[in-house]
């Protein structure tokens, strides 16, 4: 009698176990269903609004101005006022980005000027890409922007030359026009293309890059150029030592020279031109 209950108490026992692990088995096929039926009706939904959108231009508009009102709204929430896109006019770029010799370069200029290396990257870049094409060296073009404004996108001379490249934006008006008029000095990108441009045609007339430097700083009709020429051949060497691997010591600091004011300027030149110009 004892021996006959026992048995029967195990074979519950086992009932049970098996009545278990098919709940649990049961339990994780549904699932396993309803999961995968999700998946697939999100994806045949996805497919749906896809088509629809790509059939519907105007409710993908409208969804994509509902989007952006919704990143305004939590903009605003934020910082107190709203812009999409601002990043888009900052001229900086990642330094680490950049070929070895342009990096070395810009970090170079970085320390030297108190400039951030980011802004500097990117006309860094820009010089050397300008530079192959007009067949200047970059650090030339380099040098000249640091003896003319040390960096200063929005440097202004006593007389009138503007920008990184100390342009004189009255007598070169036509070169900005192409660019959308005279503020365009002030884009650092832009003062750089139409300095370069300058440069090359005072290079041009002159014969020489000492001689084309003295037509670009304003002393063509003069005997002496105050020393700009040199001032910026020097820097142009330190600056070529540097893209070579080199680290030149920094040398005591200077404000920027730009046009030279104590050279007075002829009434009538005889080259119309002079003062950054050709």
């Amino acid at each position: 009698m004892t021996l006959v209950y026992k048995s029967s108490l195990q074979q519950c026992f086992v009932n049970a176990r098996s009545s278990v692990r098919n709940v649990v088995r049961d339990i994780a096929e549904g699932f396993f269903n309803i999961s995968h039926n999700s998946f697939a009706m999100l994806g045949l939904a996805l497919v749906f609004v896809m088509i629809t959108l790509t059939a519907r231009p105007d409710l993908r508009e409208a969804g994509e101005s509902r989007l952006m009102a919704l990143l305004l709204a939590r903009q605003e929430a934020t910082i107190g006022f709203t812009e999409i896109g601002a990043v888009d006019r900052a001229t900086a770029a990642n330094p680490k980005d950049l070929p070895t010799k342009q990096a070395a370069v810009a970090y170079w200029l970085s320390k030297k000027y108190g400039v951030a290396p980011e802004p500097l990257s990117v006309l860094v870049a820009h010089a050397f890409a300008i530079g192959e094409k007009s067949k200047l060296d970059p650090t030339l073009i380099l040098a000249i922007m640091a003896i003319e404004s040390g960096f200063n996108p929005f440097a202004q001379s006593p007389v009138g030359a503007q920008g990184l490249m100390q342009v004189m934006t009255g007598i070169h008006h036509d070169k900005y026009a192409l660019f959308g008029g005279k503020f365009a000095a002030f884009d650092p990108v832009t003062n750089l293309r139409v300095g370069v441009k300058v440069l090359e045609e005072c290079i041009s007339r002159a014969g020489s890059v000492e001689g084309g430097l003295k037509f670009y700083v304003g002393a063509a009709n003069l005997e002496d150029d105050g020393g700009y020429a040199g001032k910026v051949m020097a820097e142009h060497a330190r600056l070529q030592a540097v893209a070579n691997g080199k680290r030149p010591a920094f040398e005591s600091q200077t404000a920027p020279v730009g046009i030279p004011v104590s050279f007075p300027l002829p009434p009538v030149p005889a080259n119309p031109h002079a003062a950054h110009g050709i």
